[in-house]
C-alpha cells in the first residue's frame, strides 16, 4: 500500500525521490512478503484442516508477490517512463496484499 501511495505521490508532484522512495518500499515488501509466503506454506503443509481457504491465501500471496517483482522491475526504468504502468502495477499488488491479509485474519480468527 505504501508503494502505490509513494507512486500516487510521484505522478501528482513529478518529484524524482517518491519513484525512488517507492521502489524501496517495494523491495521490503518483496522480502517480507517472501517470508510470510514462506509461512504460509509451512502452515498449508501442517493444516489438518481448512485447507482450501489456507491454499488460497498463499495464492494470493504468490501472485502479490510475482507482480510486486515485475512491479520493481518497472520502477527500475527511467523516471518518468515508468508511469503510468507503475501506478497501475502498484495498486494491484496493494489490492492483492490487502486481500491476502484479509484472508490470513480471518484464518487466523477460525483459529486452528
Amino acid at each position: 500500500m505504501s508503494g502505490f501511495l509513494s507512486d500516487w505521490a510521484y505522478f501528482s508532484t513529478h518529484e524524482i525521490q517518491w519513484k525512488n522512495f517507492a521502489s524501496w518500499l517495494i523491495m521490503g515488501g518483496l522480502v517480507f512478503g517472501g517470508i510470510a509466503m514462506s509461512w504460509a506454506l509451512i502452515d498449508v503443509i501442517s493444516a489438518d484442516r481448512d485447507r482450501h481457504r489456507r491454499v488460497i491465501y498463499v495464492l494470493l500471496l504468490l501472485a502479490a508477490w510475482i507482480l510486486g517483482f515485475i512491479d520493481d522491475l518497472i520502477h527500475a526504468k527511467d523516471a518518468w517512463a515508468s508511469m503510468p504502468e507503475a501506478l497501475v502495477a502498484s495498486a494491484i499488488v496493494a489490492l492483492l496484499a490487502i486481500a491476502a491479509t484479509w484472508l490470513g485474519l480471518s484464518i487466523c480468527a477460525r483459529g486452528r
